[in-house]
């Protein structure tokens, strides 16, 4: 992804000092580009779970890094693993990048070189398996602008599934981008997605560095765009997705899915591999949800006179929930695209993709 013009990745090796993961600092965007240096696995715990980087395949990767962190100070990495995986319970990459690098550091004598080699890998299979999502994605993409023989075709997405969620390229935007770069004509509608605003803050700012055309809209918008004949598909992202389709993603991702399937507009999942949930079945069930503070609910961010401020929405003594994520039932996606394509969201559909995991 460029920034202007320069290629980043979302997480990376500082140059020149190995002892220092740097990271895009994501609660500044889009009004300041902030890197930040991590050096311990605190650090990286605590970016996590304030949100410093977000988004699955970031989380993953990140928690990779830590663990390198970890090795690398002579902490316990199964204590370091253990911390990483309570800062945010809800996307399935953290455990499993966790866990990956558990069982390469077991197997090897080179305890910190192995940790930084698989943590390395982790990024760069983040980062392919986003790319060839991508391409894909935009078959489907391409497909709509035949149909519509050339003319524009509208994507609405949800909250940021793009390249800051991942190491590179993203899951939803991958195959935006993929077909944008082909000179297929696109439009997206970008839900602002509340209370955090992602899609405002974070998405529309990417895509802007893109070039890709967009509209920033409030999360309730969506439906009715989809009632007039505004939307041609849909693109969400998401951090976990049980073996039978279940899909979790940000919140609200689920009254999109239904406004969709009341209008038939296509409704489809982009992830990697690292996203499925082998073990899980029932989504609504078994999906751990992620409840977060309530001060995110009663202030907002912004920029106002050259300086990031906060300002209270709510009255001062209102009570607030705020659920992270929701599930949308695996007969609301019309399909998920993968790294290896793209597939019904059922069981069958799944494992004709990945039959290694018929038995698990």
């Amino acid at each position: 992804m460029l920034v202007n013009g320069k290629h980043y990745r979302t997480i990376w090796l500082k140059e020149n000092d190995d002892s220092i993961v740097q990271i895009i600092d994501q609660r500044w965007l889009p009004h300041k580009f902030v890197i930040e240096d991590l050096k311990t696995v605190d650090d990286v715990a605590k970016a996590i779970k304030d949100m410093h980087v977000r988004g699955a395949g970031l989380i993953g990767a990140a928690a990779g890094y830590g663990m390198y962190l970890a090795a690398l100070n002579g902490d316990d990495v199964r204590e370091a693993s253990g911390k990483l995986k309570a800062t945010r319970p809800t996307a399935v990459n953290l455990a499993w990048a966790c866990d990956r690098q558990l069982k390469a550091i077991d197997s090897s004598k080179d305890k910190i070189g192995t940790a930084k080699k698989t943590a390395k890998e982790i990024a760069n299979d983040d980062a392919e398996f986003c790319r060839r999502i991508g391409e894909n994605g935009a078959k489907i993409i391409e497909e709509i602008s035949r149909r519509k023989n050339g003319e524009t075709v509208n994507i609405l997405t949800h909250c940021n599934a793009g390249w800051l969620a991942f190491v590179d390229y993203g899951s939803a935007t991958a195959p935006i981008y993929s077909a944008h770069d082909r000179g297929i004509k696109i439009h997206v509608w970008v839900d602002e997605t509340r209370p955090r605003n992602q899609g405002a803050r974070l998405t529309a700012w990417e895509l802007g560095q893109h070039g890709v055309p967009h509209t920033v809209i409030p999360d309730n918008v969506g439906g009715h765009l989809m009632q007039h004949g505004k939307v041609d598909m849909v693109i969400v992202g998401s951090d976990r997705t049980t073996r039978t389709g279940d899909v979790a993603n940000k919140i609200g991702t689920y009254l999109k899915a239904l406004a969709a399937n009341d209008n038939n507009v296509p409704f489809y999942v982009a992830l990697p591999s690292s996203s499925f949930d082998w073990i899980k079945r029932d989504g609504v069930k078994e999906i751990p949800i992620e409840e977060r503070g309530g001060e995110e609910v009663r202030f907002i961010q912004g920029l106002h006179d050259g300086e990031i401020k906060k300002v209270l929405l709510t009255p001062e003594k209102s009570n607030t929930a705020n659920y992270a994520f929701d599930v949308t039932p695996s007969r609301l996606v019309t399909g998920l695209i993968t790294e290896r394509g793209i597939c019904d969201a059922s069981e069958e559909g799944i494992l004709e993709l990945f039959p290694e995991h018929s038995k698990d």
